[in-house]
């Protein structure tokens, strides 16, 4: 089992508070993804849930049990750090067994447990050697498998991925992700890259200055932005913001639109016209950049790959009316 609950928890350092009291409920076995900006608290969280920051306020329940005052090593939870953390003279068979000789238990319950991690992490070819010998992605994995055979009722990873080469990262996603579906473990992932975090989470907890700014699916956040600090940091690229004539129109402070809901055309009758930046070609995708009268950032318009536009060229667009966002003078959702 593995529900976390976090009731009013919150931790100050000093006289400066940098998570305010906040309630969370994780349920057993939910891939939960902790996301925002750099400062904005997420680590921090997950070291309250941890046991390694004694929280200043609230309550945290681990499968209904206080554990609020419980020492890391009694909490049940066995953490994942950006740095591996190995010791570089033991083979890989013998630091995945490092926490099970701490724990005194004997060697064939050692090894059994060593050779099932190693077969899920596919690292069953490599159990002698060392550290050294290992790739990035090959280290990480040994890291998790030292974290698989404490067999604990969550997995806390702190931004696993960030000492990795953009093609290792995306692998190695994957493979927690599959590792997620064959354990069937509580996870709770932190990450400042919300691309990690909409393919990766069942659930998905956005955090800004200490603060939850909405807990959702992937999808719900996407869809349903309760914001304007949600609609701008998921989604990649970034919603587009329009003020002024065009917001009142719809009756909203700020309107917002995805880059994926604007249809470039030659249409005279279309909506909006602007002149072409930047254009960024990715083969399958092309996003132009789009300055247009009385906005002050450009608008960004996804495109087939096949689109030719060039800089300085006049366009036409026109707005899936059906996707736009609207929010109010405090930026928040009103439809």
């Amino acid at each position: 089992m593995g529900r976390i609950t976090l009731d009013k928890v919150s931790k100050s350092f000093g006289a400066v508070e940098v998570i305010p009291p906040l309630d969370l409920t994780i349920e057993d076995g939910e891939f939960v993804v902790f996301v925002g900006p750099s400062g904005c608290g997420k680590s921090t969280l997950l070291r309250l849930i941890a046991g390694l920051e004694d929280v200043s306020g609230g309550q945290i329940r681990v499968d209904g049990q206080d554990a609020t005052t419980v020492p890391p090593a009694k909490r049940g939870l066995a953490m994942v750090f950006q740095s591996y953390a190995l010791y570089p003279h033991m083979s890989v068979r013998k630091n995945i067994a490092f926490p099970l000789r701490m724990a005194g238990l004997d060697a064939a319950e050692q090894e059994r447990r060593v050779t099932e991690a190693a077969k899920v992490l596919n690292l069953s070819d490599y159990l002698d050697r060392r550290p050294g010998q290992l790739s990035g992605g090959q280290r990480q994995r040994v890291a998790i498998g030292r974290a698989i055979v404490r067999e604990p009722a969550a997995f806390l990873f702190d931004e696993p991925l960030s000492n990795l080469d953009a093609a290792l990262r995306v692998g190695m996603r994957l493979e927690i992700s599959e590792l997620h579906e064959r354990l069937k473990t509580t996870m709770i992932y932190v990450t400042h890259d919300q691309v990690e975090a909409m393919t990766m989470a069942d659930k998905i907890v956005v955090l800004h200055a200490g603060r939850i700014e909405q807990v959702g699916s992937p999808l719900e956040l996407y869809r349903t932005p309760k914001n304007l600090f949600v609609a701008g940091f998921i989604g990649s690229p970034k919603m587009n913001f329009l003020t002024g004539p065009e917001a009142d129109r719809h009756g909203a402070h700020t309107i917002g639109i995805r880059p994926e809901h604007i249809k470039v055309s030659n249409d005279e009758s279309c909506i909006w016209r602007g002149t072409v930046g930047v254009s960024e070609h990715l083969g399958s995708d092309t996003f132009f950049h789009i300055h247009m009268e009385g906005q002050d950032t450009p608008l960004t318009v996804r495109a087939g790959g096949d689109v030719e536009l060039y800089h300085g060229d006049a366009i036409c667009m026109t707005p899936d009316e059906a996707h736009i966002h609207r929010f109010d003078a405090n930026g928040l959702r009103t439809d």
